[in-house]
């Protein structure tokens, strides 16, 4: 051991010219800068309508080849946590996990208390290039009286429901919530779509009801789904297993049918898009 030392130590004083023996680096390439992140892309909307009222979207043009999208109302209700804590499942993640298996976009309307009880699934929903996220109010109430039973919300709490559903998501870990708005029970008049013009929101209803809220029959949803869809059309379905059990069952009857049809599957984005005319 002691030799090379010695060997090494010669070497040096033989090098004297060099600035230090054994310790000079080749000249090390400089770090290339980060390339540009892309251009974020814009979402598409509709224009307010007439007084800075909240436009409606029902479904896409019919003559753009045949698109549908699926959406999925995933509910919860601002006074269902007891519920919940004592067992009763607001989620569904075995459709979560039909949808990823047979590759269908689908847009899901979240309530910001959804969000909460669900964090995980909501990020992961959120992150799926396969999903986007949309508000479906914080609360779940309604937006006009007499709309299904639920609790109404005051005109001067409108649009802070709707804001806070967004943060709830945002907190969720859902990067990029659309500012697409579905109304509770897709109930709304004039005061409504008034009040939350300032969001900047589209609402969006539907044009083929899927009937799976409450429904245990599965091929009876199919059925509504496959009656109803048209080139374009919009289908609301629901993504809680409490309120709608028969839905993932439906959706592995729904999707090959109109695959086999000649439909396409894509996300309420791209109808929107269409419809204002950026494809």
């Amino acid at each position: 051991m002691i030799l090379p030392v010695r060997r090494l130590t010669a070497g040096c004083l033989l090098g004297v010219a060099l600035a230090a023996c054994g310790t000079a680096e080749a000249p090390q390439p400089r770090p290339r800068p980060p390339a540009p992140a892309p251009p974020a892309v814009p979402v598409p909307t509709l224009a307010a309508g007439p007084e800075g009222l909240t436009p409606v979207f029902t479904n896409g043009p019919r003559t753009l080849g045949r698109a549908v999208a699926l959406t999925f109302d995933a509910d919860m209700t601002a006074d269902q946590g007891p519920r919940a804590a004592a067992g009763e499942h607001f989620d569904n993640p075995a459709l979560i996990a039909t949808l990823r298996e047979l590759k269908v976009p689908a847009t899901v309307f979240m309530t910001g208390r959804w969000a909460e009880e669900y964090p995980a699934q909501a990020r992961g929903i959120g992150r799926d290039p396969l999903f986007e996220v949309a508000n479906h109010s914080y609360s779940h109430y309604a937006f006009t009286p007499d709309c299904y039973g639920l609790p109404t919300l005051g005109e001067d709490r409108m649009r802070e429901d709707v804001e806070r559903a967004f943060t709830a998501l945002r907190r969720a870990g859902v990067p990029n919530a659309k500012p697409y708005f579905r109304f509770p029970g897709g109930c709304y008049d004039r005061k409504a779509l008034r009040t939350l013009g300032a969001t900047g929101v589209t609402a969006v209803q539907w044009d083929v009801v899927g009937g799976d809220a409450f429904a245990t029959d599965a091929d009876a949803v199919a059925r509504d789904v496959l009656d109803g869809v048209r080139p374009g059309s919009v289908v609301v379905l629901h993504c809680t297993r409490s309120a709608a059990p028969a839905t993932e069952s439906a959706v592995r009857t729904v999707v090959p049918e109109l695959r086999r049809q000649g439909y396409r599957f894509v996300k309420v984005s791209e109808l929107i898009g269409a419809a204002a005319g950026r494809t």
